[in-house]
């Protein structure tokens, strides 16, 4: 399942379905039959059956929440600071001076120069999206830009093409 922030659920999301589980366990313990609970919570017969062995064979506490899912970040805290100062100070101060954009391969690299941890390419992005940081378009113009030209052609060019 996919999330609108690609995280999982917050910790207020897994304490309501920690609770959802635990009324489960309050109604197995009075003997109510899974698709009994399923019904009454609203959720699949399955996951009744589920969580019913979970609490057979290990009570309340089987069934309670393990925390959020996921891998655990491998930078501490002060190394994410640290990566979100370098990154601030542009790729130039890296050694790229080609063009003014961090791109995963960039990011994968400097992270490995600074902190000698391996990231792949989707595991940069994910760290990327956790520190804050979003695919964006750049924020300065090209240097050989003409304004003129563009002004033109909006208003010749793009006229014709949006008609």
């Amino acid at each position: 399942m996919r999330y609108p922030d690609g995280g999982g659920l917050s910790a207020r999301g897994r304490m309501r379905r920690e609770l959802v589980r635990l009324q489960a366990s309050a109604w197995f313990a009075e003997g109510i039959d899974p698709p009994e609970v399923a019904r009454r919570l609203r959720i699949s017969p399955n996951s009744a059956y589920v969580w019913r062995r979970r609490w057979r064979s290990g009570g309340e506490a089987a069934l309670a929440s393990r925390g959020p899912g996921g891998a655990v970040c491998r930078l501490s805290p002060a190394q994410l600071a640290k990566l979100r100062a370098a990154l601030d100070g542009g790729p130039a101060a890296w050694g790229w001076s080609e063009d003014q954009r961090w791109t995963l391969a960039r990011v994968t690299t400097l992270i490995g120069r600074l902190f000698h941890v391996r990231y792949t390419l989707r595991g940069t992005s994910y760290l990327l999206h956790r520190i804050g940081f979003t695919p964006q378009v750049p924020i300065h113009r090209a240097a050989g830009r003409d304004e003129d030209a563009v002004t033109a052609w909006r208003a010749v060019t793009w006229a014709k093409v949006r008609c």
